[in-house]
């Protein structure tokens, strides 16, 4: 006879972990089962896993910094992991292939990106998002992957990824930018966008933009007198700092005064990829390709939100 979590004769105390017992609480997770019954089955050969508990899985993955192959050996030995994920005592954990295989079907079928968002309605509803005002800005993400040759000999590993060079600070940078909106009070994150290193922070701003906010708070980085037209016209205060052109007027002590209010108010956003990078180890993107990253950076936000709601309440 099988053993479970549910009989009786086992310790209610063990594999207890309080956050994970929250999150499987709290979390309404039958609505991410609908979007993930489009999954096919791990093919011929081997039994079909569950799909909610597959991304559970993906899930501790991103908290705790864990390779598939860490993964595995953790699902296999943590009780409160099984627990979380709802695996039985004598019941086989997916190994790191099978892991890896779910993750890539996420990034196919572009389920990662409805996940978060499905999260991101479960956060409205509980009204946790507060809309007064959402904080946008960029970050560096490095990739272990080295670019060709500058001769042509030898081609790139990652053809998305991209060489820079940070004004102001020696060295260059290759990989990817990670692109993020930022609801000001909760610190929620609402908007991900990832691109290549070499695309400059305003491209994919207008993206970051959620449309429901009071006001958009941003570095001189961002000020483009179009944007500020387009964001006023939508409703959105534009609290974008700003910045003086090359040979142009100085700015008046009022724009200075602004802009260290505004410095102020989007500090915050540095804190959530500082969260994200030593935290969640998200130092450097794990995958090659654009696609596959951006899947990735998804299930990562999807993760730090669902942490950052235990401690909003």
């Amino acid at each position: 006879m099988q053993l479970g979590f549910g009989d009786g004769w086992i310790s209610p105390k063990i594999g207890q972990n309080a956050t994970l017992d929250r999150l499987a609480a709290e979390v309404k997770w039958y609505r991410f089962e609908k979007l993930l019954a489009r999954l096919r089955s791990d093919g011929p050969g081997r039994p079909p896993k569950d799909a909610l508990m597959m991304l559970k899985a993906l899930l501790l993955q991103q908290w705790y910094g864990l390779s598939d192959a860490d993964l595995e050996e953790a699902l296999n030995d943590r009780m409160s992991f099984r627990r979380f994920v709802g695996l039985g005592l004598e019941e086989a954990a997916p190994d790191h292939t099978t892991l890896c295989r779910f993750r890539n079907e996420l990034a196919q079928e572009g389920l990662s990106e409805k996940l978060f968002s499905e999260f991101s309605r479960q956060l409205e509803a509980r009204g946790l998002i507060l809309k007064r005002g959402t904080m946008i800005d960029a970050s560096l993400v490095e990739t272990p992957h080295r670019p060709g040759s500058a001769d042509g000999d030898r081609q790139p590993v990652d053809p998305d990824a991209a060489l820079t060079a940070r004004k102001g600070r020696p060295g260059t940078h290759y990989g990817y930018k990670m692109h993020a909106g930022v609801d000001q009070q909760s610190r929620l994150i609402r908007r991900l966008v990832l691109t290549p290193a070499n695309v400059n922070d305003t491209v994919p701003a207008d993206l970051l933009v959620c449309g429901d906010e009071k006001a958009v708070y941003a570095d001189k980085g961002y000020a483009k007198r179009a944007r500020r037209e387009w964001l006023r016209s939508q409703g959105i205060k534009p609290r974008i700092m700003y910045k003086s052109w090359g040979g142009g007027p100085k700015l008046t002590p009022w724009q200075r005064r602004a802009n260290k209010l505004i410095a102020s108010i989007r500090a915050p956003v540095e804190g959530i990829f500082a969260t994200l990078k030593r935290w969640m180890t998200y130092r450097c993107v794990r995958y090659c390709g654009l696609h596959r990253n951006q899947s990735h950076l998804n299930l990562l936000g999807l993760a730090y939100n669902m942490q950052r709601a235990l401690k909003l309440g």
